[in-house]
């Protein structure tokens, strides 16, 4: 055993408050245990326990020390399991519920990078609206689920997440290439791809432009992140999407992101699962694949300038705030 046995034995004196109740419990001689705990009470120079009549109470130096021993005790049970879990990790399935754009992207690699490693386990990739993946994740129909400003749930954990802004995406030759940033301004010369109503990104991209005071008569509208790039990469039409929505062409060079000086609103990305639920390592791993994926320096950063992630600021493993947006309605 990785831990020494005299750290059960002062977790369970503390516990019961008695040598000799810890004794019984853990079937060892109270003396035995009384004289381990004298040996490293004289070590630290520190009394971790008062002998009262009636039985042992932990000093401040005591509570200390029980705190950090829990701890370790909880870690390496857990650490137990998963190294039980790898012995099974041979088959199974993972469930990932997520939006088109990072369906064919971010999603697409890191379940790529994560079977080559691991063959035996299935991944199944559903693609969804913002609010049917947090019904997905509520209902276990999913394992984990990626989007776009997910909603706050009692019923959601988020274990990753990023602050990030959508962008103007065109061909590499389009005239706007050459531009780092580009103002809403110049983009109104070419025709527009937008998103229709159905989709949130709709009313952050039309209050845009409105805030900037431009009045626009977008040439195609879609409720398709596929059609919005097949559109971008033919001519010279300008859509508005994330990075991750288009991470697979920014990689081969087929699109390219500019930032927008009149900046939209904010998108927050989440990976999240369900709150207290007995999550498989197989999820773990793959959750911390998509993780990598997504943070900064990733592959998508590569292609050079005007490439890498538009992040805000990253948050690791906090909550989504309340009144939150579902990007796809």
């Amino acid at each position: 055993m990785l831990h020494s046995r005299l750290l059960h034995y002062i977790d369970e004196v503390a516990r019961l408050g008695s040598i000799r109740a810890a004794g019984a419990r853990l079937h060892v001689a109270p003396s035995a245990i009384n004289r381990q705990i004298l040996l490293l009470e004289a070590e630290l120079e520190q009394p971790l326990f008062e002998r009262l009549p009636r039985g042992m109470r932990l000093t401040p130096a005591g509570e200390a020390l029980v705190a950090h021993i829990r701890q370790t005790l909880r870690q390496y049970r857990e650490t137990v399991a998963d190294i039980r879990d790898l012995r099974a990790l041979g088959s199974g399935e993972v469930v990932i519920a997520t939006m088109t754009g990072l369906a064919s992207s971010v999603v697409a690699t890191a379940a790529a990078s994560f079977r080559a490693r691991h063959p035996q386990i299935r991944i199944s990739i559903r693609t969804m609206s913002t609010l049917d993946i947090v019904g997905a994740i509520e209902n276990s129909e999913a394992d984990l689920g990626l989007g776009f400003n997910i909603p706050a749930s009692a019923q959601l954990e988020v274990c990753w997440q990023m602050n990030t802004r959508l962008g103007v995406v065109v061909s590499p030759h389009h005239p706007l290439a050459p531009m780092d940033t580009v103002p809403l301004a110049q983009c109104t010369p070419f025709p527009l791809i937008f998103a229709d109503r159905s989709m949130v990104i709709h009313g952050i991209v039309a209050e845009a432009f409105t805030n900037a005071g431009l009045d626009i008569q977008p040439a195609f509208h879609t409720n398709s992140i596929e059609t919005m790039k097949r559109l971008a990469m033919s001519g010279d039409a300008i859509a508005f999407l994330s990075e991750f929505d288009i991470a697979e062409e920014l990689r081969d060079g087929r699109l390219l992101f500019r930032q927008v000086r009149d900046a939209f609103s904010l998108n927050i990305i989440s990976l999240v699962r369900r709150e207290k639920h007995a999550h498989g390592l197989a999820g773990f791993l793959l959750a911390d694949e998509i993780g990598k994926t997504l943070r900064p320096g990733a592959s998508a950063r590569e292609g050079g300038r005007g490439s890498g992630p538009a992040v805000e600021g990253l948050a690791e493993g906090t909550v989504v705030g309340e009144g939150q947006m579902a990007r796809d309605g």
